[in-house]
């Protein structure tokens, strides 16, 4: 009897668009996710499935409401399906984790055998935790056709090992975008990778990778910012460090009810290479660690269609972005 278990790389998060790293952080889907989701329900419209799993972190289960809500299935939350817990590294920007311990972060990506972080888990140790999810999914579903939304590090561990690879050799293969969509044949104790990695649903317009290049190198580095902080009484500055020169810096407020941003400048030599949202991500991770629910600036018009596109809305008073973590409802293809 063959159980078939569709994996599902969750959609766009802030940690992937801010460049934030994000294992157990429990991070919500960005607009950009959330147009994936309906390409992806649109993927699974005719496809059988009986139920639906996730990890319990909240861009897994928004993610895997694009296949139980049109179903009418309950979502069936697995924390084994996590992903790698970070330890020190969680919310820290990628640029600043490579400028710390390069050859770590390089370890993280090329040899998972070898890489270590205070208060984090082993690949091996996520590698043993999603096998024992995967096994538990097919045995409560015997011969039926399952879907569960998982993490990329997580997924390309189980993936590598079910295809015979160690730890060191995962490292050398690729990554799964954003939904991207594997498949198991689970039979008695036989596990079989079909295909993985798919992710010929999404139009190049809404794919994550189609907009980054770290995936792409053979180190999976990427000029990444790191960020200095200073603050004084309830204003936090935030300069934008590009190596070691300043290139940017965002400088927010606190307000009773919500966080102001009332500078946000980056160099012009850098304008439009995608470091201005890595300081947007700073915005948030702050509003978020200060327990504001909005996040409000003011920016002159050409302007507001950039911020737009990560979720800000015109409001009186300027541009007012909500931060609460709920599951939207998914928007139709190409909206």
């Amino acid at each position: 009897m063959t159980t078939k278990i569709f994996l599902v790389r969750h959609a766009e998060a802030e940690g992937n668009l801010f460049r934030v790293a994000h294992g157990q952080y429990d991070s919500v889907i960005t607009p950009q996710g959330y147009r994936q989701l309906a390409y992806l329900r649109d993927r699974f419209r005719d496809e059988k499935i009986d139920a639906v799993y996730g990890s319990d972190l909240t861009r897994t289960h928004t993610t895997a409401s694009a296949l139980y809500g049109p179903r009418g299935l309950a979502f069936r939350p697995l924390p084994l399906l996590r992903e790698i817990r970070l330890g020190v590294w969680e919310q820290m920007t990628w640029g600043e984790i490579q400028r710390l311990d390069r050859r770590m972060y390089v370890d993280f990506n090329k040899r998972p055998d070898l890489w270590r972080a205070e208060g984090a888990e082993t690949f091996a140790q996520v590698r043993d935790r999603m096998l024992a999810g995967i096994r538990r999914i097919a045995a409560e579903n015997p011969g039926g056709a399952v879907a569960a939304a998982s993490h990329g590090a997580a997924l390309r561990t189980l993936l590598g090992t079910l295809q015979g690879m160690s730890l060191a050799e995962i490292g050398g293969t690729g990554h799964g975008d954003n939904t991207a969509v594997s498949l198991l044949e689970v039979e008695g104790d036989d596990i079989r990778v079909v295909f993985r990695d798919d992710a010929s649903h999404l139009p190049a317009s809404v794919s994550t990778f189609r907009r980054q290049t770290w995936h792409k190198d053979d180190a999976a580095t990427e000029p990444g910012l790191w960020f200095r902080n200073t603050t004084e009484g309830d204003t936090r500055t935030a300069e934008a460090m590009l190596d070691e020169d300043c290139v940017g810096r965002v400088v927010m407020t606190l307000e009773p009810d919500f966080l102001r941003v009332t500078d946000y400048q980056i160099v012009p030599a850098l304008r439009g290479q995608r470091y201005g949202v890595q300081m947007l991500g700073q915005a948030v991770q702050y509003a978020r660690a200060r327990d504001r629910e909005t996040l409000v600036l003011t920016c002159e018009a050409p302007l507001q269609g950039y911020f737009a596109k990560y979720g800000f809305v015109p409001a009186v008073g300027g541009m007012v972005m909500d931060l609460r973590r709920v599951i939207r409802e998914i928007p139709a293809i190409g909206e």
